[in-house]
Parts: C-alpha cells; sequence; structure tokens
C-alpha cells in the first residue's frame, strides 16, 4: 500500500520564545487596553512610558527595514508574518489553517475586542480580511494560486465575538489565469459570512 507523501503546513507554528512569545504579549497589551478605555484606575500615562521604552528597545536593535524585508519571505516556506495567520504579527488573531481531506482548508479562532465593529459583533472589514486570506492559502492547498482580483462578500448574519468561529476556503475551478474559490466563516454551526473570490495567476517578485 502507497502512503500519500505529508503536505506541507499551511500557517506557521507559534514558539512560545523569541519575537513570537514577544508578539503573544503585545496581543495581550492590544486588548487589555481596550478593556481598560478610560475607566481604568491604572497610571495609563506610567503605563505609555513603559510600553515606549520597550518600543525604542526593539526598534534601537531592529535590522534594517529592507533586511527585514527580505527574511520575512524566507524561512520555512509558511509566512510568519501576514496579519491573519501570522504569529509575528500582533494584529494577527492568529488563525492557523490545515488542510482537509475533501481539499477544503480550515481553522478556528475566537476574536475579541480588537476587532470588534458593531457592539459585540464582528467587524466586517476583519471577516472580509479573513477569507480574502483563508481562499488564497486554500488555492495554494490545491495547486494554482495568484493574487485576488475579485472577493465578493455576503454578510448572513452578525459574527459574534468571543465565540470560536470556523473558516474554511476551498478551490472551486480553474480556467487557464483565472482561479475561483470559496470560503465562510460560521458560529457554532450557524453561516455568518461567505465570500467568493477571484484570483489571477501572477506571483510578485519578492524582496531581495
Amino acid at each position: 500500500m502507497t502512503t500519500a507523501p505529508e503536505r506541507p503546513p499551511l500557517t506557521a507554528t507559534a514558539n512560545n520564545q523569541g519575537v513570537d512569545a514577544a508578539v503573544a504579549a503585545a496581543r495581550r497589551v492590544i486588548a487589555a487596553l481596550l478593556h481598560a478605555g478610560d475607566s481604568t484606575a491604572a497610571e495609563m500615562a506610567e503605563v505609555a512610558d513603559r510600553l515606549n521604552a520597550v518600543a525604542d528597545h526593539v526598534e534601537d536593535h531592529a535590522p534594517p527595514r529592507e533586511a527585514r524585508m527580505v527574511d520575512m519571505w524566507a524561512g520555512e516556506g509558511v509566512t510568519r508574518h501576514d496579519p491573519v495567520t501570522g504569529p509575528e504579527n500582533a494584529i494577527a488573531p492568529p488563525l492557523p489553517l490545515a488542510g482537509r481531506e475533501d481539499g477544503a482548508i480550515e481553522g478556528t479562532a475566537t476574536l475579541g475586542m480588537p476587532y470588534q465593529g458593531p457592539p459585540g459583533f464582528v467587524h466586517g472589514g476583519i471577516s472580509a480580511l479573513l477569507l480574502d486570506h483563508t481562499l488564497g492559502v486554500a488555492n495554494h492547498w490545491a495547486g494554482p494560486s495568484g493574487m485576488t482580483a475579485e472577493l465578493t462578500i455576503r454578510y448572513h448574519q452578525p459574527t459574534p465575538l468571543f465565540e470560536p468561529l470556523t473558516v474554511t476556503g476551498r478551490q472551486v475551478s480553474v480556467d487557464g489565469r483565472k482561479i475561483r474559490s470559496f470560503g465562510t466563516i460560521s458560529a457554532g454551526g450557524r453561516l455568518c459570512v461567505s465570500a467568493d473570490g477571484l484570483f489571477i495567476a501572477k506571483h510578485l517578485s519578492r524582496p531581495r
């Protein structure tokens, strides 16, 4: 019996040390600041000074921007910096994605206050961001991939905060350079958002 080759991961796995740990701490800070608002008893001026000191320290020891741009696209074959799945990006939830046996991909994330639009619900632009990225990864998983040309979003019902969200994507068809994909966001089995994407097979040159 022939065993199918193991396919590569679609998202980077976070480490519990180094930049990944620092970014996880930054996510906590972002959420904590939103929870605090103007009604906190904390000394926010002192907090700002401490956060600025951290930023100054990191900036002073960071490599040149051009070198970092090259480094961002090198390594394990998955992007660690993107704003949806990246463990190195503090604005990413993050949303880990994995391939399914049926050819689609799927991931689960719970979004908090940093992603709020209407009270208690996810901002529609965040939903679009999650689906745009997920469809792009779904294309990569299926084979042909490219750049987003059109993304049609349908909001079926408000997407809740503080609940596990299941995000799916699958490639539907390939016609020459035109690639079409479909994805959804659901909560508790309820469809919240769906997306149809048109992608054009085109690969941009990476920084070098």
